[in-house]
C-alpha cells in the first residue's frame, strides 16, 4: 500500500459509503418499517466525509436533522463478488460512523417512491471516527454501541442484533458493486435516533 494511502485515513481518498438500512430490528420497529428479507442498500458520496472532531452541516432544507449511529466496516482490498466464508478477509478495520439524516425529507420521499439522496447525501452527512485495525476487535459482532447529545444518552445497542451479519452484507454487496480499498460499509444503526439541532455536541463511542 502506498505511503500515501494509509487507511488510517480512509475518509480522505477512499471512494465508496455504502449504507445498509434497517438492519436492527428494534429500530425498524420505531421507524414503523417493515422488516428487509434482503439489505436494503443507498450510498453517500465521499464529501459527506465529516472527521472527528468537524462540524456537521445542517441542510438548509430541513428541519428535522436526525442522528443514526452505525458501525462501519473499512474495506482493506478490492473485493468482488466474495462468498460470506471469504468475507471478512477484506476487511483492514472498524470506524463509528453516523449516518446523518434529514428525516423530513426522507418521509417525503418515502411518500413520493423516490431515492433518499437529499435525506441522507448531503455534504458531512457522515461523521467518522479514528479508524481501528482489525486486530483490535476480534469479533464486530459483540460491541456495544452508544451516543449522547449534550451528554444525554439516546442510541445503545448491541451488534450482535443486526439482521444481517457483517459477512453476508459484504458478499450480498459485493455482488451487485465491486468494492475498493478504502471504501465502507455502515452496517445499520440501533435504536433510539433521533433530532439534533445547531450546536449540539454529539458523542459517539463503542
Amino acid at each position: 500500500m502506498a505511503a500515501s494511502r494509509p487507511l488510517s485515513r480512509f475518509w480522505e481518498w477512499g471512494k465508496n459509503i455504502v449504507c445498509v438500512g434497517r438492519n436492527y430490528a428494534d429500530h425498524v420497529r420505531e421507524m414503523q418499517s417493515a422488516a428487509p428479507s434482503e439489505p436494503v442498500l443507498f450510498l453517500k458520496p465521499s464529501t459527506a466525509y465529516a472527521p472527528e472532531g468537524s462540524p456537521v452541516l445542517v441542510p438548509a432544507y430541513t428541519r428535522n436533522l436526525h442522528h443514526e449511529l452505525e458501525l462501519a466496516v473499512v474495506m482493506g482490498k478490492r473485493c468482488r463478488a466474495v462468498s460470506e466464508a471469504a468475507a471478512m478477509d477484506y476487511v483492514a478495520g472498524y470506524a463509528l460512523c453516523l449516518d446523518m439524516t434529514a428525516r423530513d425529507v426522507q418521509d417525503e420521499c418515502k411518500k413520493k417512491g423516490l431515492p433518499w439522496t437529499l435525506a441522507k447525501s448531503f455534504t458531512a452527512s457522515c461523521p467518522v471516527s479514528a479508524f481501528v485495525p482489525k486486530e483490535k476487535i476480534p469479533d464486530p459482532h459483540n460491541l456495544k454501541l452508544w451516543l449522547k447529545v449534550n451528554g444525554e444518552l439516546r442510541q445503545e445497542g448491541e451488534t450482535s442484533s443486526m439482521i444481517f451479519s457483517i459477512p453476508y452484507i459484504i458478499s450480498y454487496v459485493s455482488k451487485i458493486m465491486t468494492l475498493e480499498e478504502g471504501d465502507i460499509i455502515l452496517t445499520g444503526t440501533p435504536k433510539g435516533v433521533g433530532p439534533v439541532k445547531e450546536n449540539d455536541e454529539i458523542q459517539y463511542e463503542v
